[in-house]
């Protein structure tokens, strides 16, 4: 028996496919939806679609951008001897709001991840070399996450560039700030202490 009108079911379906989105809140999402005014609705489906139609990668370092070139990339003050190598655009995002990093970066748009069928052909890895291939990149900071597919993807693309001859760092990883030790776990602890720092 079929409880909602087939056009409810198929946004609430819809909202269901996004990542994060379970059945109830994809419903909670429908019937807000509904509950707007028709130029809100418009609004949000013009933003969708602007969005799809006009924001492109970044040909140089794969971020997104609705520009030829992404604004970080066209930015002469920063050091493009330096690129930062980041799962996802969003991480690009986190980096900037700590306003310590002046390189530039590069967007591999995934992990590898054997269990999720993403292999090095899946991510922008080609990309990345071709880019420190053609000279006068000094370092690449590997800033994956640092779990299981992040440190194996970290370790892959590290060793493709052994021999273009640049110095591959990884970020040091340890104790937030504000926690307490017993609760950090063994890996945690141990980034901590492979990254420490003289005071």
């Amino acid at each position: 028996m079929q409880y909602f009108p087939a056009a409810l079911q198929e946004l609430a379906d819809q909202f269901a496919r996004l990542p994060g989105i379970g059945g109830k809140t994809a419903q909670r999402l429908a019937f807000h939806v509904l509950s707007l005014p028709m130029e809100d609705a418009q609004a949000l489906a013009d933003a969708i679609l602007a969005a799809k139609e006009e924001i492109h990668t970044c040909p140089v370092c794969q971020n997104l951008t609705d520009r030829e070139i992404c604004p970080i990339c066209d930015d002469d003050t920063r050091d493009h001897g330096t690129i930062c190598v980041v799962a996802e655009p969003r991480d690009v995002i986190a980096m900037e709001r700590a306003r310590e990093y002046d390189g530039v970066y590069h967007v591999l748009h995934g992990v590898i991840s054997p269990l999720n069928h993403v292999t090095q052909e899946d991510i922008r890895i080609k990309e990345l070399l071709s880019r420190v291939a053609s000279g006068g990149v000094r370092e690449v900071i590997m800033a994956t996450n640092p779990d299981t597919e992040g440190e194996a993807t970290a370790m892959y693309i590290s060793r493709l560039l052994r021999p273009l001859e640049v110095k591959v760092t990884r970020l040091a990883y340890g104790v937030p700030a504000g926690s307490q030790l017993e609760y950090a776990d063994d890996v945690t602890l141990s980034r901590a202490l492979e990254g420490r720092q003289e005071i």
